[in-house]
């Protein structure tokens, strides 16, 4: 059976939190980078996620493709923004990012999005 993008994802979450909680001091200092770099500016922050989704994407960064697509999507981005995502993560990555890709569309099939 393939691995659930959603368990995966809340698997994650969980270990970060439980570091979280053994380096507070350390999890204190990193909070505010992501706080201001993710905030709506010049681009929104819908963008800046869909952004860091493709970079993820590229970079193989299982963790971080499906954090940032779960906050992309709980900012408004549709299927489709995420999908056309995928499209620029493919053409700079190749086919260690269309590896990656597959990912994306089993989180989206997972929550019903495809």
């Amino acid at each position: 059976m393939l691995e659930s993008q959603v368990e995966l994802q809340e698997q994650v979450h969980g270990q970060w939190e439980r570091y979280k909680s053994l380096m507070p001091h350390i999890a204190e200092a990193y909070r505010e980078l992501p706080e201001q770099a993710y905030k709506d500016g010049a681009i929104s922050a819908k963008i800046k996620r869909l952004m860091a989704m493709t970079a993820a994407t590229i970079h193989g960064c299982r963790a971080c493709i499906l954090y940032q697509a779960d906050q992309a999507l709980q900012l408004g981005a549709s299927k489709e923004e995420i999908l056309e995502c995928i499209g620029v993560a493919v053409s700079l990555g190749g086919t260690m990012a269309e590896g990656q890709a597959t990912r994306l569309i089993g989180y989206l099939a997972e929550r019903e999005l495809l």
